[in-house]
């Protein structure tokens, strides 16, 4: 992100397409293999048929990827491990092991599907070619990789009924419209992270006062481009701000199968990839929405009509977010967060920012719209500005969201999925937990 003075200066590298009726890497035929296969099935059972918020939805991702993760690692020996620590016979089926893991631990999770996901194991495993003693033995794996991990993770905090109620006054988070909803996954801040030693690990500071200059330039910055009916936003700045409002976690788990088949990943490759990249997701909104429910600032939608507390900036009642905003605080900012940390580990996955990434839409009305980009800091500079461009955050909480992002990934890339440096010499999540937290 490139600034000019206090103001910063947009630059686009992104390629847009729009391709129609279903996302573009089926269109292209593109797959991967078992372990994309349940990824995609995660998404349709997390999001399309459970229901699960954008900002909480990748802990189910995460609790997926990890035991398909463990599972295999058990079976190649070639990383360390996460939550499964035993090792699985070297002639088991990998492919079958991680189908098994996914099934079992979605099923665990989202019982009311069960006959779906039990009809879409039997798919999957079908289509893997393996002896009879290879898919009992990936069958044992899997179902002790998913065990493992449904052990490790009882009284996480999951769900729970962690309160909230909203303050008042200029500064304090409110319902917003249309729905006025109530916040959503004040629970998801509080829960047992994976890879830090707790949610506030990486809290930031609180966010600037409403007399700073750096809330009177955020304030104004938002007000021009993030307004419905904007003059000053061209018309790819209104669709990219559009094109970043589909539920983040179903639109990332397509991004990610895209990176496995593209690159022409194997099975192993394929679930240390998911596992890096949704652990990093879910730890960032962790610590995300730690942050968000502390501060409990309030959205654009709400300051802006109000004057943003502050007698030298202008109130516009009738303003209104090109986006339906979403139910829970503004600070810090959760794609900024999440993309963060996703970006970052992409660049640690690849050994290089210089990856090809393509991420679809489906929030639009004319078609599954496509961009394209080059380079992992494209990806998070556009999310980056989307988030504004949308009316839902002030440029300071994206910086801000941005680092709790990257910090939350560097502790997953230097402590977890590394090389195996051999059984007695692999720390699992307990032992990493006393270690100190990178960045600070």
């Amino acid at each position: 992100m490139t600034r000019n003075g206090n103001f910063p200066v947009r630059v686009w590298r992104a390629r847009s397409t729009i391709v129609f009726a279903v996302p573009f890497f089926l269109a292209a035929g593109l797959h991967a293999n078992v372990v994309s296969d349940w990824n995609a099935i995660a998404s349709t059972t997390i999001v399309k048929n459970g229901g699960k918020a954008p900002g909480s939805a990748g802990v189910w991702f995460t609790y997926s990827s990890l035991a398909v993760y463990d599972a295999v690692n058990a079976i190649t020996g070639q990383y360390r491990p996460f939550y499964y620590r035993v090792a699985g016979p070297p002639d088991a089926s990998v492919d079958v092991a991680a189908a098994v893991a996914a099934h079992r631990i979605l099923v665990n999770y989202f019982p009311a599907q069960q006959a779906t996901l039990d009809a879409q194991l039997s798919t999957s495993l079908a289509n893997i070619v393996a002896s009879g003693t290879a898919v009992d033995e990936g069958t044992m794996v899997g179902e002790g990789a998913a065990s493992a991990l449904i052990s490790a993770r009882t009284g996480d905090g999951l769900e729970a009924n962690v309160p909230y109620v909203p303050g008042s006054g200029p500064g304090a988070w409110i319902p917003t419209p249309p729905a006025f909803a109530p916040p959503v996954t004040p629970w998801l801040g509080q829960m047992r992270p994976f890879t830090m030693r707790s949610a506030g690990d990486f809290l930031p500071a609180a966010p600037p006062s409403l007399d700073s200059e750096t809330w009177k330039r955020d304030y104004n910055l938002t007000l021009l481009y993030g307004q419905v009916n904007s003059t000053v936003r061209s018309a790819n700045e209104s669709e990219i701000g559009i094109f970043w409002t589909e539920h983040a976690n179903q639109q990332y788990a397509r991004l990610f199968n895209y990176l496995a088949a593209n690159y022409q990943l194997g099975t192993a490759d394929s679930a240390r990839l998911m596992a890096l990249l949704w652990t990093g997701a879910a730890d960032a909104a962790i610590g995300c929405f730690n942050g968000k429910y502390k501060y409990g600032f309030w959205r654009p939608v709400t300051a802006i009509p109000a004057g943003g507390g502050n007698s030298e900036l202008t109130a516009y009642p009738a303003w209104l977010p090109l986006g339906v905003t979403p139910a829970h605080p503004e600070y810090p900012a959760a794609h900024g967060c999440v993309t963060g940390a996703v970006s970052s580990l992409i660049a640690d996955f690849f050994g290089t920012t210089r990856v090809h990434i393509v991420a679809d839409s489906m929030a639009f009305t004319d078609g599954v719209h496509q961009h394209t980009f080059e380079d992992t800091g494209d990806l998070m500079d556009e999310v980056f500005w989307a988030r504004i461009y949308a009316g839902f955050h002030f440029y300071h909480s994206l910086e801000v969201g941005r680092q709790l992002g990257e910090n939350v990934a560097q502790g997953v890339a230097q402590n977890h999925f590394r090389p195996r440096l051999g059984m007695r010499e692999d720390p699992g999540p307990e032992e990493l937990s006393a270690l100190p937290a990178s960045g600070k």
